[in-house]
């Protein structure tokens, strides 16, 4: 990985213990005056009358650390931040878990909200991570990002 770019992927889902741990450390920056958090989660959709159950991600790792990279660094020159934190789970991840967390901090909310939909939205329309979606029957398709 290159100087300067954070790996953004966790190994399946992403643990309630991981974001409650993510928030509290924040808790120390006296500078914070809001944080927006945005929390992927995979739905039980219905698919050809098939139930999703989990999804199965992957990605071209350093292709999108790169792209994470500079979507950060677009965000962070538009928004007057404090922090940002993007996450992104590779490998299966049942319904119900989670699967992205993004956390934005700023001395203000507006742009703490403002940054975290901006990045959720590049996210969802720019990182080359692709969702297989893995049906009650055992059958998979691949997600279309919606």
């Amino acid at each position: 990985m290159a100087k300067g770019i954070k790996n953004i992927f966790v190994e399946e889902a992403i643990s309630p213990a991981f974001i409650a741990d993510s928030i509290t450390k924040h808790s120390t920056n006296l500078q914070i005056g809001g944080h927006s958090i945005f929390l992927g989660q995979v739905r039980a959709d219905e698919k050809e009358g098939q139930t999703v159950t989990a999804i199965h991600y992957s990605a071209y790792t350093d292709m999108a650390l790169q792209t994470a990279h500079r979507i950060r660094e677009d965000v962070f020159a538009e928004y007057d931040l404090t922090c940002m934190h993007i996450y992104h789970s590779l490998g299966r991840v049942n319904v119900g878990e989670i699967c992205l967390f993004v956390f934005t901090s700023s001395k203000h909310r507006k742009a703490a909200i403002q940054a975290c939909d901006t990045l959720v939205e590049r996210i969802k329309n720019e990182l080359p991570v692709w969702g297989e979606e893995i049906m009650i029957s055992g059958t998979s398709q691949w997600k279309v990002n919606t």
